[in-house]
């Protein structure tokens, strides 16, 4: 369940997220942070913290590249199964729905697989950058 605390996306939330993190997670061990370039990730507050908390290890997703990362795709299915079917009509109402569809999906979970190389991600890429190169992008 999303607690009211942690609905907005701003640096003072975050910031309470990593002390819970920090609190929660036993001594001894390394935590590794993957997020993305929001701002409220990179701020003098959540900069100072983590340079005073140093078993935390921060990677960063490229920006524009959601396609990278799998918990994105995880997003879609949420969106793609839960939100697109079902009337939600309140945020409140979305939240009691998504355990019940967390828990669905882990009955019989799937990996996310990669089905191109990276060559032919990289030479999609190169074609898409060649077709929109000086069209006002």
């Amino acid at each position: 369940m999303i607690s009211a605390t942690h609905r907005r996306h701003r640096s003072t939330e975050f910031r309470s997220f990593l002390g819970k993190i920090d609190a929660e997670v036993p001594e001894g061990l390394d935590v590794h942070l993957v997020m993305d370039n929001y701002g409220p990730h990179k701020t003098p507050t959540i900069r100072a913290w983590l340079e005073a908390h140093p078993r935390f290890h921060v990677h960063s997703t490229p920006t524009y590249s959601s396609w990278l990362n799998q918990v994105e795709r995880f997003f879609g299915l949420i969106t793609q199964d839960l939100l697109q079917r079902s009337d939600h009509r309140s945020v409140q109402a979305l939240e009691k729905d998504l355990p019940g569809w967390i828990a669905e999906w882990n009955k019989d979970p799937k990996s996310f697989i990669w089905v191109k190389t990276a060559e032919e991600i990289l030479a999609s890429i190169t074609r898409l950058l060649q077709r929109t190169n000086g069209v006002g992008h």
